[in-house]
């Protein structure tokens, strides 16, 4: 299958075109030109997408759980391991009287 899109090339206004457009959006009431303090306080969209960053980072990581656990928290629904960290950050927090070593 060929990669090439079908669409049609976007074709800019003529130096003409463009000033009666604009000359029609100045007219129009409902949709006058964005002024430069408008302008200066846009966010480009793709920041405003996704989830928001967290300043607590998780790290991935490879872990092999007994074939129990893994099946009671599938079973518990959508977000089952958020849960099961849910449930281990409880432990360290109960456990955590011991000083815990960071991997570097």
């Amino acid at each position: 299958m060929s990669k090439i899109s079908a669409k049609r090339a976007l074709r800019m206004p003529s130096v003409q075109e463009n000033a009666r457009i604009l000359a029609a959006a100045k007219a129009d009431p409902d949709a006058k030109p964005l002024t430069r303090k408008q302008l200066a306080e846009m966010v480009p969209l793709k920041s405003l997408r996704g989830r928001p960053k967290s300043e607590n980072k998780k790290q991935l990581v490879s872990v092999r759980y007994s074939p129990e656990v893994i099946a009671y928290f599938r079973s518990t629904g959508e977000g089952w391991q958020a849960r099961m960290d849910g449930v281990l950050s409880e432990y360290v927090s109960k456990h955590s009287t011991r000083r815990v070593r960071r991997a570097t």
